[in-house]
């Protein structure tokens, strides 16, 4: 069943001595907005409203949510108050810092610290349509990921898990510094304790440990997205889905694309994150960074003839799963 569009809070409304200036984005479980505090200080306010329990009209304040759906909205609006507060315990340079949460309008609103940049996701689409021999340089990967996995090290140290990590939900500062963004695992509890409530992953960055209701999710359910973070930023677009990769695995013709573009160390890093089976996968985040930090090669694996050949290749690979995702066929 498709989700249902709600109506976003009207610019200039004042809620819990904020005031919205937009709507930043939506999704299935939630809407951001940029609001102002009282010293007109810039903030983000991310709103509990899932679409599939909760419906909000143009000109109201309050979701409706129907007798039947009220005691999951419940579940869900406390999770994501628990989580809330917990996050607010939690100061690191890579996380979002939330300042507040309170409750209006029969839910719940998280308060969080706002800085200029854009998201990972955008920096990769801008530099995806460039002239170039990859899409991210490896320095640039290396860098950022081993800053993110700081922030991530933390999250899984206070007992938490993000189970959201994608290219979307990685903010780079104006300085390019990360900060990890939107963290899933509210959601994830409503859609591990409630059967109705439709997935709420992210095709792509998922772990097939998340597609299953009973499975055991841990800090290698992160791992399994990081590698699938790396992977967009070296290819431009998510690896395939991980509930099809069980039918059909083209992961690893798609990894060997990447031959003179990225060293083999990283892309055997790669390779093992994304493995199907999450004991097979390296089960920290601690054991993915030190890779990322001591294995970084000094010099090109490969010659100029070796790197073009290898750009030929990434292309007429990303070529081909966009025809076939979008069933373009050559004439």
């Amino acid at each position: 069943m498709p989700a249902q569009t709600n109506s976003s809070l009207p610019e200039s409304l004042e809620v819990g001595g904020y005031r919205i200036v937009k709507k930043i984005s939506s999704g299935g479980f939630s809407i951001v907005y940029l609001a102002t505090d009282e010293q007109g200080n810039s903030v983000a306010i991310k709103e509990y409203m899932p679409a599939a329990l909760a419906q909000r009209k143009p000109g109201e304040l309050a979701p409706y949510i129907a007798p039947e759906n009220l005691n999951t909205y419940r579940i869900g609006l406390k999770c994501f108050f628990e989580e809330g507060r917990a996050l607010a315990s939690i100061y690191h340079p890579n996380i979002v810092r939330v300042i507040n949460f309170f409750r209006a309008n029969e839910t719940v609103y998280m308060v969080m610290h706002y800085e200029s940049g854009r998201s990972l996701q955008e920096h990769v689409l801008r530099n995806r349509n460039k002239d170039q021999k990859d899409v991210l340089s490896e320095r640039f990967i290396r860098r950022v990921f081993a800053q993110v996995m700081n922030g991530l090290r933390e999250v899984h140290s206070n007992r938490l898990l993000h189970l959201d990590v994608k290219p979307a939900n990685v903010y780079l500062r104006m300085d390019g510094t990360p900060i990890l963004l939107d963290f899933g695992a509210a959601r994830q509890t409503l859609q591990r304790d409630i059967s109705k409530t439709y997935p709420m992953y992210t095709p792509g960055f998922a772990a097939p440990e998340l597609y299953k209701r009973d499975a055991e999710l841990g800090p290698w359910t992160d791992v399994y997205s990081i590698g699938s973070c790396v992977y967009a930023c070296m290819s431009g677009m998510p690896p395939q889905e991980s509930d099809h990769r069980l039918k059909e695995d083209k992961m690893p013709t798609a990894l060997r694309s990447f031959r003179g573009l990225y060293s083999n160390q990283l892309i055997s890093m790669v390779e093992r994150c994304l493995r199907l089976n999450s004991l097979e996968r390296p089960q920290t985040v601690f054991a993915v960074q030190k890779e990322l930090l001591q294995n970084v090669p000094e010099r090109p694996e490969f010659s100029m003839a070796e790197r073009t050949g290898a750009r030929w290749r990434n292309l007429q690979e990303r070529v081909t799963r966009f025809m076939k995702d979008h069933n373009i066929t050559w004439f």
